[in-house]
């Protein structure tokens, strides 16, 4: 039967053959015919008409049915018509149910694909930043080569948990006499700071290892323990002539306020009266130009240049070429006396000071440049240290443990002659590590995806793979700082805790980000039974959530009032950051009201950031990191409600 005015309207599509499926048109007419409305067809507007034959047409095309509200003009009843659709669609034409499954499968292969894609990405990001991470560098000379020996090392035996702090402490010959038969292997002369604690031991087995010694003299403001250290080094001078080619009287005595000028002036020519052998006084080279009366009193002058330490520290690659310039300018205020350079060094761990970066490469690097540049002036030069001293750490952080060219624990060197240097020895195995966690942030978000059965769409997998690449490529750092930054049961459970929080956010964040769930307030967590959340998971995820935000807050208040030795937290701050940022944004907290607790830590994580980011200075990129990451905090907690 034909339809008065189908004629008619698919005639009118002519101009549209190209695109449409003439088959569809006439399956559309058979819908019509087979609902009852033929007779009603002459009551049919032909435009409209037409309209929904176009879209049945271009549905049917791509494998689907018109939906019924698009076919009201048209029938009696829309369900009817739905079902007789469908029934047409899939009997007549056996190429249009061909299009529409191959459509879904293709849909469903296009879902997996994406976060299969993103993890492929994610993984190479991984792979790729910790391998420019991990890239050694090779020096023209180790800094320190057994063939060509150092002129002189300062030297401290303490072990473990033994520390110049206690009087209690007392070390053994035989660890004295097993570091002596090490550096003898790389040095011919050793300093020494002080002769308590079974430091009087050392030059008499020095002289069995064949080294030579400058005796220290410990001065502070204790005056019975100043005349001891005085009458033991004069003792250990004329007992050990052949070894002892120096004292020094007093290091940084100036610099810490123990003594006056004149004391000290007045001690060093007591002791000079005393011995046979050459007499000097230590310090940084800016205290002996405001204290040019010690020039005469002194056998040769003895500075410090400790590049990292200035009050305008100094980059690495500048650090060599600083230490002449500061050599000459000595050398020009104090002519006729020789100018000993008793410390130059750099650490390999601890927190940036401007532009001036600890690390291990940078400590070879600079301590390498600084003993050839003695080596072609022909000046005397004595590296600090040998050995890392791990209990000045606590009384300097982390960056006071990290001067030795020997490990603290083996007592080995740190860079071998011939042995390319990194900054991260292990960076294999934490390049693996991250890996093996972004692999589990997927994991975690499809679990909860296939759990939760409902689509999130493209931009929960674009936060889960930034989270995952984030918490990959910093897992390796942070746990690198966390082994060598922690110090003390206290600190070991700090960085330890926080270190556990960064690992737990990106997984909780997955979670929440697929599950579409909200992050919980402290309230939900801390407050009354009848506001506490009763899902684990966003329990957990609070948890962890506060845990950041406690330690967060107490770095960043460190870093405010004892700057000087505080690390930054840079890489697990950052860890535990974004995902908690990327729930935020994609699951807005409902509507209710601000929460008092997380408005306190907001204000003091911005007001801390503005101060530690003007403090430290714009070369300091840890600072503006920690910083950045610290506003990132405050932001996604300003945005909690309850």
């Amino acid at each position: 039967m034909m339809l008065p005015g189908s004629s008619r309207s698919c005639h009118s599509w002519r101009g549209l053959e190209a695109d449409l499926d003439q088959r569809a048109c006439r399956n559309l007419a058979k819908i019509v015919s087979r609902s009852g409305c033929a007779e009603q067809a002459e009551s049919i507007d032909p435009i409209a008409f037409s309209a929904v034959a176009i879209t049945g047409a271009l549905l049917m095309r791509d494998g689907m049915s018109p939906p019924a509200s698009e076919t009201t003009h048209a029938t009696r009843d829309h369900a009817i018509h739905h079902r007789q659709t469908r029934k047409v669609i899939d009997e007549p034409d056996s190429r249009v149910d061909g299009a529409q499954h191959t459509t879904s499968a293709g849909r469903t292969l296009v879902s997996h694909r994406t976060p299969l894609t993103l993890l492929l990405i994610s993984l190479g990001a991984i792979a790729a930043v910790w391998w420019w991470l991990g890239i050694p560098v090779h020096l023209v000379r180790a800094p320190i080569d057994p063939n060509d020996k150092v002129q002189c090392i300062s030297y401290a035996p303490f072990r473990n948990h033994q520390t110049s702090l206690s009087s209690a402490t007392r070390v053994s010959r035989e660890q004295i006499a097993e570091d002596l038969a090490e550096l003898a292997k790389i040095s011919d002369c050793i300093r020494t700071y002080a002769n308590d604690l079974g430091l009087d031991q050392i030059p008499e087995l020095a002289a069995k290892a064949g080294l030579k010694v400058i005796q220290g003299i410990f001065l502070d403001k204790d005056r019975q323990k100043n005349l001891t250290q005085i009458s033991t080094g004069v003792r250990l001078a004329k007992e050990y002539p052949g070894t002892i080619i120096a004292l020094v009287v007093g290091s940084e005595t100036l610099l810490r306020h123990d003594i006056t000028v004149s004391d000290l002036a007045a001690t060093i020519r007591s002791v000079k009266a005393q011995v046979s052998v050459p007499v000097t006084y230590a310090d940084v080279w800016e205290f002996w130009l405001s204290n040019r009366e010690l020039y005469d009193v002194v056998d040769f002058v003895t500075i410090h240049i400790l590049p990292y330490w200035e009050n305008v520290p100094i980059p690495a690659e500048l650090a060599a070429a600083h230490v002449d310039t500061i050599r000459r300018q000595i050398a020009s205020a104090f002519p006729g006396k020789e100018i000993f350079i008793g410390e130059i060094g750099w650490p390999s761990e601890g927190r940036m000071r401007e532009s001036a970066l600890p690390s291990r490469v940078n400590q070879a690097r600079v301590v390498s440049e600084i003993l050839d540049l003695a080596r072609r002036e022909n000046f005397r030069v004595n590296v600090f240290e040998a050995y890392d001293e791990s209990w000045k750490r606590e009384i300097e952080g982390t960056i006071g443990g990290y001067w030795g060219l020997f490990d603290s624990v083996q007592r080995a060197l740190k860079y071998p002659p011939g042995v390319p240097i990194s900054n991260f020895p292990l960076w294999k195995l934490q390049m693996c590590s991250g890996m093996a966690l972004s692999v589990l942030v997927f994991g975690v978000a499809g679990l909860t995806l296939r759990r939760k059965g409902r689509e999130p769409g493209a931009a929960p997998w674009f936060a889960v793979a930034i989270s995952a690449t984030t918490a990959g490529i910093l897992f390796g750092v942070a746990a690198q700082k966390m082994f060598y930054e922690s110090y003390g049961a206290g600190g070991w459970l700090l960085w330890g805790s926080f270190l556990a929080a960064a690992v737990a956010s990106p997984v909780f964040g997955a979670n929440a980000l697929m599950s579409g769930r909200v992050s919980p307030s402290f309230l939900e967590l801390l407050g009354p039974s009848e506001h506490r959340t009763q899902s684990v998971l966003a329990t957990g995820n609070g948890l962890v959530r506060i845990a950041t935000a406690v330690i967060g807050t107490a770095t960043a208040l460190g870093l405010v009032f004892d700057p000087r030795f505080i690390d930054f937290p840079f890489a697990p701050l950052t860890m535990a950051t974004v995902p908690f940022a990327a729930v935020t944004l994609l699951n807005p907290a409902r509507k209710g009201i601000r929460p008092v607790a997380e408005s306190i830590f907001v204000g003091v994580l911005i007001v801390s950031a503005i101060y530690i980011g003007l403090n430290e200075g714009p070369a300091n990129w840890q600072s503006l990191w920690t910083c950045a990451a610290y506003v990132l905090l405050a932001v996604t907690l300003w945005r909690t409600r309850a």
